[in-house]
């Protein structure tokens, strides 16, 4: 017996409805027919699919079964929005005025606009796979499209890619805290207060801020946050173009500033601006844009503009909570945020690269500080982006907690003792990552190159190959030859990321990697 099929018989259309709300069929009608052969089963139904699809059906006497996790929805439109843009937007807007430098403007521009409608197009394929099977989750469509090793895939490619963005995330707060306070304050470097060490802030952080906001138990009551944490990355944007306006070009570095001002007060010259100019001379032929470039680094920047975008796990949960939730609905959430975080992509990248052309640094903010240390603008703009990376740690935890419970614990009721616990787990593990294992990032680094590509391109277009019925769509139609040409790009962009990665590896000559 498989109830979605019912559902796809009331929807043609694929699109994902509360039948309780709109059909006028009794359930337990569409379930007799199925006794009496009406409808056909396509799939296999693996071991637990059947309570799984029923998890978003009505039981015959109208009431609904008990849920594995906390399906209510009830978030509103906007705290969606807000929700999914804080899981896009992450450190890599940081270098992307570094990927600009080594593309030019209209190569960046045409790269960043075809990785925004791929992953429109990926959202569109996880959520008509969603619709017609009537399953709102990234490791159900898994085990509905290969059982077993469908449903294990996605959730350990989920796992492992949230838990290296959250290790990504978590080192940025150890290495860059410290320094921003550092700043504040004007200690020295040599300085062994306990509030410089990164190990003791980012444990500090991670009890005071994220814990409590990944105990919450929906994922609809971070929409405050996720707002707080993209008008954070507003207010950076808004310092990046600031300071294109204030930043002469060529710039000077703050240690060349600080030389010349000791060579003018020892030249006794009446013009003291004649002086300064023999003083300094710095080459300003790097002062102009680049609307077209190719160098060796062009290639490394490809897999950054290619994962700018990454939010696919994040999806299906917040299509579960939106409140009365329709695939057209998702949809348009998807596309708003997707059109904000390109829009800010594109105008930090831009800005960014205007103000110091070819000399930017693979990390923005850094650049700044070559020029000033103490900037007390640019300051609160570091300080602003730990806070919206911070607040971006719960988002991401919410599909690794989501998918553990589906391997480990496919059919309990949900549990506060368990909610809690998983998170206190991941969270500990991260922290030790974090602190004892400086050299994370390249560990994840690998672990990236395949899972992301998993998730963003071959995952939704191999699912959506297997779930759509061949009656409504033959392997020869337009939509499945244009799904596994998706799934190939996903397939090509794997190979790329983990060459570059081994390349970068046993050269050790790439700078790309600060972008991610």
């Amino acid at each position: 017996m498989e109830p979605a099929q019912s559902e796809m018989s009331i929807l043609p259309n694929g699109k994902s409805h509360d039948l309780a709300e709109d059909m006028c069929v009794p359930v337990k009608t569409l379930l007799e027919k199925e006794h009496n052969g009406t409808h056909s089963s396509r799939f296999d139904d693996p071991e637990g699919a059947t309570a799984e699809s029923e998890e978003f059906l009505p039981n015959g006497d109208g009431k609904k079964p008990v849920r594995f996790t906390d399906f209510e929805g009830k978030t509103s439109f906007g705290m969606s929005v807000f929700n999914l843009g804080n899981a896009i937007m992450g450190s890599g807007i940081l270098g992307l005025a570094y990927a600009m430098a080594n593309t030019g403007i209209l190569l960046f521009l045409f790269l960043l606009t075809a990785v925004a409608l791929l992953s429109l197009y990926s959202v569109h394929l996880l959520l008509k796979s969603a619709g017609v099977v009537g399953i709102r989750a990234y490791e159900q469509l898994g085990q509905r499209a290969f059982g077993t090793p469908g449903k294990m895939a996605a959730g350990i490619a989920i796992t492992l890619q949230n838990i290296g963005a959250m290790s990504s995330y978590l080192y940025i707060v150890k290495s860059e805290f410290p320094l921003v306070i550092q700043a504040f304050l004007k200690a020295e470097d040599t300085s062994t207060e306990w509030y410089l060490n990164g190990n003791y802030l980012v444990v500090l952080v991670t009890i005071c801020i994220i814990l409590p906001l990944a105990f919450m138990k929906q994922l609809g009551y971070l929409g405050y946050t996720s707002g707080f944490s993209l008008s954070c990355m507003v207010f950076f944007l808004t310092a990046v173009i600031y300071k294109k306006f204030q930043i002469p070009c060529p710039f000077e570095d703050y240690t060349s500033n600080a030389t010349n001002v000791h060579v003018i007060s020892n030249v006794s010259l009446v013009d003291h601006g004649h002086a300064y100019h023999n003083a300094h001379v710095e080459d300003d032929s790097h002062c102009g844009p680049r609307l077209f470039t190719v160098n060796s680094q062009t290639a490394y920047t490809i897999p950054i503009l290619a994962f700018a975008f990454v939010c696919h796990p994040e999806v299906l949960p917040i299509y579960t909570e939106l409140r009365n939730p329709t695939q057209k609905k998702m949809q348009h959430v998807s596309n708003i945020s997707i059109l904000i975080m390109y829009t800010m992509y594109f105008l930090a990248a831009l800005f960014g690269y205007l103000t110091f052309y070819d000399k930017v640094e693979p990390e923005l903010l850094h650049t700044y500080s070559r020029i000033d240390p103490f900037d007390t603008l640019i300051l609160c703009v570091r300080l602003a982006v730990l806070t919206a990376v911070t607040l971006t740690v719960p988002i991401v935890l919410f599909p690794v907690r989501r998918a553990i419970q589906q391997m480990v614990f496919p059919t309990s009721a949900f549990n506060w003792l368990r909610h809690i616990g998983i998170a206190l787990i991941l969270l500990t593990f991260i922290n030790m990552l974090v602190i004892f294992a400086p050299n994370i990032l390249g560990i994840f680094g690998i672990i990236g190159a395949t899972s992301a590509p998993c998730l963003i391109f071959i995952f939704p277009a191999v699912f959506y190959i297997r779930i759509i019925p061949k009656d409504k769509e033959p392997m020869n139609s337009t939509p499945k030859i244009v799904a596994m040409a998706f799934a190939a790009l996903g397939v090509l962009f794997m190979s790329m990321s983990l060459s570059f990665i081994i390349i970068d590896w046993t050269t050790g000559t790439s700078n790309a990697g600060g972008g991610h």
